[in-house]
């Protein structure tokens, strides 16, 4: 079995990075990470905002816990398999106050109520005013979705994500969570339970787990900090928690979990451990490994992950296998439901809630179901004849008569208005709908491009004629020049209507006739751009024919109206220049020792490896990449 945390930065903005965008739903995200129990930190989303996807993705068991008041910010998820193991408990919080609508019950909650942390015997760091807090509730300690609680019968775990010291005002913050944390641990291990504690805990446990660890002035007062203090307490051999992944690498450098990204420090492996995964002593007889992921991208953290054995051997000779000890199998095999803040218990996920979907579903088919079709109509008004002859009877009678049912739209209107029997549609005409435009934001080349120029114009409603003429010597617009208009003066633009009616006038005649030397054909319902498109094509194709010059180059789907590659190049950004010292593109190089500058970094310790004098104008640079191309 694997175990993995990972602070993933936004739940929302991970599908961005390599590999994850080719994936398309949350579940193959979980299944190509191939753990078992998967801790995220910083979901950075809410509940309203939480997608159906990300909240049951498939086989896993969703477990989510969000800031109370502050949404989009902070949140911490545990993705258990179901087919693996399912908790037997989860609560959210640490201090046992975070409850659903209904409370759980005493035999819902992972420790007896007595057992949560008390803020009568905390020792609470002192705020910068130098007062003590009166509670938990007064400075919103447990309610920022920093922490889930997991009763998996073997262990129970913690996943949490710990504050950042941001400021120095956010220091007692931090430092009193942490504390807590340690109470909740302690009450778990006095109840005789093993624990694992995951997640980003936010401290350099030692100089070894820090990016300028080696550096003389870090390591002189690097455990005077209140944090890393606390930390070193924590942890074995003075505490009761063991770090589970440098208990495999003792000794190995640049094993960092987290980078800035400000610096773009993760090439340069220029960062810091902060992410752990911390176990009791009881559960080193099931570690199998642990390990980090440096090469996994889409945060600015990195995975860590542990392995368990599926079965041990007691001293006694008896073999117990993991499934059995957190009573997984026995679990599944007899249907119980996952913990009751599972979010597939959720009323707006388990069909409980209705969704403003469902209101609008059932107005639809209600609608469809009293409204009649165009086929019934015709059947129930028999007194109407034959539809070819109302096109002949109709006259200033009832207005029904005079609106074709081929030509009805989706949508309510207005009823129209009786026409003159010389605007009215051919009745057999079929009827044309007009093509929705896709959403997004439209491209340059989308203004040149005409869908009557492959699909034919569309029939107008009235029935009048398809047609308009555009006098180009009346100074229209359509020519902007009089060399142009010698030039397509023989140039024709033919606009047919596709109809089924046989009798009626047949427009492939009318096409063949040779229009006027100042006059062209153009849709109706086409606009200036449309019409400046036509002509551009019907210019081109004479001067084709006629071998002249081409006015305007012929558009194709491939070249578009502008190539795609200059395009490409001129919205491209500016490359950096090589260094003439390292013949590598010039960057702010950043590593142990790097130049902060002097107010920052001492000249003694400034490491010439991190140190280039390369300096060029960047417009200097423009000007050669413009030659070049």
């Amino acid at each position: 079995m694997r175990i993995m945390s990972w602070n993933i930065n936004g739940i929302r903005t991970m599908p961005q990075y390599h590999p994850w965008y080719a994936l398309k739903t949350c579940e193959a995200m979980l299944q190509k990470l191939d753990a078992d129990i998967i801790c995220f930190q910083e979901m950075k989303t809410s509940r309203s905002q939480l997608e159906r996807s990300v909240a049951l993705p498939g086989a896993f068991d969703g477990f989510f816990s969000f800031p109370v008041a502050k949404g989009g910010y902070s949140g911490v998820a545990v993705y258990s398999n179901s087919q693996a193991c399912t908790p037997l408990k989860a609560e959210e919080g640490l201090t046992g106050a975070i409850q659903p609508k209904q409370p759980l019950t005493a035999s819902e909650r992972i420790s007896p109520l007595l057992d949560y942390p008390n803020p009568e015997d905390f020792d609470f760091y002192l705020e910068d005013d130098g007062t003590t807090p009166s509670s938990f509730e007064s400075i919103r300690l447990d309610q920022e979705g920093r922490a889930l609680v997991m009763d998996y019968g073997l262990f129970v775990l913690v996943n949490v994500y710990c504050p950042a010291e941001t400021s120095e005002s956010r220091l007692p913050f931090k430092v009193n969570f942490h504390r807590l944390l340690e109470k909740r641990v302690e009450a778990l291990i006095k109840e005789g339970r093993e624990v694992i504690v995951l997640g980003d805990i936010n401290i350099a446990a030692t100089p070894l787990d820090h990016g300028e660890g080696s550096l003389a002035s870090r390591q002189i007062g690097f455990y005077e900090h209140p944090a890393r203090a606390w930390f070193r307490a924590w942890l074995s051999p003075e505490g009761p928690m063991i770090d589970a992944v440098r208990k495999f690498h003792p000794d190995r450098e640049g094993m960092y979990t987290c980078w800035s990204v400000l610096l773009s420090a993760r090439d340069s492996n220029y960062g810091s451990r902060i992410d752990y995964i911390l176990i009791t002593k009881g559960l080193l007889p099931w570690l199998k490994f642990g390990d980090i992921q440096a090469d996994v991208r889409g945060s600015d953290h990195c995975p860590v992950y542990i392995d368990l054995h599926d079965s041990i051997t007691l001293t006694s000779g008896q073999t117990v296998a993991l499934a059995d000890a957190m009573q997984s199998a026995d679990r599944g095999s007899s249907g119980l439901a996952a913990p009751r803040i599972c979010a597939r218990q959720w009323d707006e996920f388990s069909g409980k809630q209705k969704l403003l979907s469902n209101f609008f579903q059932k107005k639809a088919e209600l609608k469809a179901e009293t409204t009649p079709s165009p086929e019934s109509s015709l059947e129930s008004e028999p007194s109407l004849g034959n539809i070819p002859g109302r096109s002949d009877q109709r006259g200033g009678g009832d207005s029904r008569a005079t609106t074709p049912v081929a030509e009805t739209a989706p949508r309510k209107r207005k009823q129209p208005q009786p026409a003159s029997p010389e605007s009215v549609t051919p009745p057999d005409r079929p009827k044309l709908t007009k093509k929705k435009r896709s959403g997004g934001q439209a491209t340059i080349a989308s203004f040149f491009k005409s869908s009557d120029m492959s699909s034919g114009s569309k029939s107008r409603p009235n029935g009048s004629s398809s047609s308009k003429r555009i006098q180009t010597k009346s100074g229209s617009g359509v020519l902007p020049s009089s060399k142009q208009t010698d030039r397509v003066s023989q140039v024709s633009i033919d606009v047919l209507h596709i109809s089924s009616d046989e009798d009626a006038p047949s427009m492939t005649e009318k096409s063949q006739e040779r229009r006027s030397e100042s006059e062209f054909t153009m849709p109706a319902d086409s606009g200036q751009v449309e019409a400046d498109y036509l002509l551009a094509c019907s210019v081109a194709e004479h001067e084709k024919r006629e071998g002249g010059d081409n006015l305007t180059p012929p558009l194709s789907s491939k070249q578009g109206s502008y190539d795609h590659q200059q395009w490409k190049n001129l919205l491209a950004p500016l490359q950096p220049p090589l260094c003439a010292v390292h013949k590598e593109p010039t960057k702010q190089p950043v590593g142990p020792g790097y130049d902060k500058g002097r107010t920052q970094r001492l000249r003694e310790e400034v490491n010439p490896q991190f140190r280039c004098d390369f300096f060029k104008w960047a417009s200097d640079v423009r000007k050669e990449s413009n030659r070049q191309e």
